[in-house]
């Protein structure tokens, strides 16, 4: 059986969450990847169940407590993030204080995440605009950080264009696009080692690699993606 490296990622997270509720049921307390494991199959679950973005979330919060986990495991994991598919596309889901309090370790805690100078998490300015139009009879969610290149295959819009980009909106956010709906988005490049893994699959490598760009669109284009803005008729 061929699998995406997406559905490859699904199955490890599933086989980490078994493994957390079997030592969990006989008493042993959870370490960081155990419990991440865990909290992030539970989101999966409750989205594949049809629940909605916000009851994932909270039922991944309520999933643990802290007297679950190892000491210092709730200092470390203050935040955990996942890709959920729901029944109107695939989100992000940010489970933020997944064990209802602070850890008892404060700032001094191994990976404590320390509040800098800055400007936070908001929509940097986008460098690509571009008209979606959502041809399907379902609506569609795009998350903050997918590749757009790679986005639902009944999005029409100028793929070319969108290629090692991503929305430009605040993280952890996503736009909807409803069922025939155009919608004007703001793209910005994919920054770092500029690697697309997974995702549809489309790129699997390096974003800049030689050729890359042209062999993706030929994928897309053999596979049935629409890869140009299309007026409603």
């Amino acid at each position: 059986m061929r699998l995406t490296p997406t559905e490859r990622d699904r199955l490890l997270i599933f086989t980490a969450a078994e493994l957390a509720r079997a030592r969990r049921a006989r008493g042993v307390k959870l370490n960081v990847p155990e419990a991440t494991a865990l909290i992030a199959d539970t989101v999966c679950e409750a989205a594949r169940d049809g629940r909605r973005l916000a009851e994932a979330i909270e039922a991944g919060r309520t999933v643990l407590g802290a007297e679950d986990v190892v000491p210092g495991v709730a200092d470390v994991v203050t935040t955990v993030q996942v890709e959920a598919v729901f029944d109107d596309g695939t989100r992000l889901c940010v489970i933020n204080d997944p064990f209802h309090r602070a850890g008892s370790l404060g700032d001094d805690a191994p990976g404590a995440a320390l509040p800098g100078a800055g400007h936070g998490y908001g929509p940097a300015e986008p460098t690509v605009l571009l008209p979606v139009r959502n041809t399907s009879a379902v609506p569609i969610s795009v998350t903050s950080h997918f590749h757009f290149f790679e986005a639902n295959p009944r999005l029409a819009f100028d793929r070319a264009s969108a290629y090692g980009t991503h929305l430009a909106v605040p993280a952890g956010s996503s736009v909807r696009f409803d069922p025939g709906a155009t919608v004007e988005v703001g793209l910005i490049p994919i920054g770092g080692a500029r690697v697309a893994i997974g995702f549809a699959g489309l790129v699997d490598g390096p974003l800049d690699a030689s050729g890359a760009r042209e062999q993706a669109l030929d994928k897309a284009r053999a596979t049935g993606y629409l890869t140009e803005y299309q007026e409603q008729a």
